[in-house]
């Protein structure tokens, strides 16, 4: 369990009955908790605050959840807390813009109560604990994106870059390729789909050639037939990932269990 002495939580919620309910439940479980009513004056908060976490409504007054999450991510001088919403809809769009904008956790107002709030707060709290503890120390991780999706490829880089991993990116297979052979990396996040050298002509080249040969190269493609996972395995793919499948930040969770269990299996 997340040890809750210190620890501040920011709700941004205008239903202040819901806000209130939640403030008391957290309190009574020893954290430090604060309500706000609307989007704008809950940036305002986080900047000043820098609360451990942050649970955070969509439909919002004045500045939408969207709009306070867009921001956060424009900001590179400060990470962002980890942000579980809390929201009246649960459908997949909504949830994907989110977890693509770095939210950790989603829950839907009508499904839960307040102790599975607690449950997901503790959650995300123990993580941030264990990598404070090293269970893996972000500035150590390099990472190399070959990614052709402008979009993609920038927030990716984006998220990676506030969460302080250091990240390289490459928008085609040649220039990721000769990086490759150029500079060793922790791990590699790899498209299938590029322009000119397929991604599965990079992936063979850098397992036959490059300094990267024992690296992690997790797959990141909108392929998904058992003949392309089976090929990219074939090749030496470490993982293969689904794009339509996966929020940004899922895909942070996958490198990281990824990068944790090599690190044990290296002892």
């Amino acid at each position: 369990m997340a040890e809750s002495k210190n620890k501040t939580i920011l709700i941004i919620e205008d239903n202040e009955v819901l806000g209130d309910i939640l403030v008391k439940k957290l309190q009574m479980e020893g954290y430090q908790a604060e309500l706000v009513v609307d989007g704008e004056a809950g940036l305002s908060r986080i900047r000043k605050l820098k609360p451990d976490l942050v649970l955070l409504d969509i439909i919002l007054p004045k500045m939408n959840g969207y709009e306070v999450l867009e921001e956060l991510n424009k900001d590179t001088e400060n990470p962002i807390p980890p942000i579980i919403i809390i929201s009246n809809s649960g459908q997949p769009v909504e949830i994907s813009r989110v977890l693509e904008l770095g939210v950790k956790d989603y829950l839907v107002k009508a499904d839960f109560t307040p102790e599975e709030v607690i449950k997901k707060v503790e959650e995300q709290l123990n993580k941030v604990d264990n990598m404070k503890a090293g269970v893996i120390s972000h500035k150590d991780i390099s990472v190399l994106s070959i990614e052709d999706d402008n979009f993609l490829r920038d927030l990716l880089a984006r998220k990676l870059t506030h969460e302080q991993y250091n990240v390289k990116t490459a928008a085609d297979g040649e220039i990721g390729l000769e990086m490759a052979r150029q500079e060793k990396f922790s791990v590699i996040l790899l498209d299938l789909i590029l322009p000119g050298m397929s991604g599965f002509d990079v992936l063979e080249q850098i397992r036959k050639d490059s300094m990267n040969k024992e690296t992690p190269i997790i797959v990141l493609s909108n392929l998904g037939q058992d003949s392309d996972i089976e090929r990219a395995n074939k090749l030496g793919a470490t993982d293969f990932l689904i794009k339509a499948h996966f929020g940004i930040s899922e895909i942070i969770e996958k490198m990281n269990s990824l990068l944790e269990s090599q690190k044990k299996i290296s002892k």
